[in-house]
């Protein structure tokens, strides 16, 4: 078999996250927080691995006085996740 799984998304968190985006294409980091079940400061360092591939962007602003964060999936996080999707379904031969 020479299909590979992408690194980057065999972590559960960032699998997570992405899955979440590609239902929902938008979340705030608190609902992201919520949803994964993870630390604000684990969420933050993965959000910023896949911001930097590209999977996601990320828009930081203020309401009011207090920070704001929202993710948005992009389309090269929604290839990679079908690609990691169909990679998978190799491996347990479900194709």
């Amino acid at each position: 078999m020479d299909k590979k799984l992408d690194p980057l998304l065999h972590n559960e968190l960032r699998l997570a996250v992405v899955s979440f985006l590609v239902k929902e294409e938008e979340a705030d980091f608190v609902h992201l927080r919520e949803k994964t079940g993870a630390t604000a400061g684990n969420l933050s360092v993965q959000l910023d691995k896949l911001s930097e591939a590209g999977y996601i962007s990320v828009h930081k602003h203020f309401k009011g006085k207090k920070p704001h964060t929202t993710c948005k999936i992009t389309r090269t996080g929604i290839d990679a996740f079908e690609k990691y999707v169909d990679n998978i379904r190799d491996y347990l031969n479900l194709k």
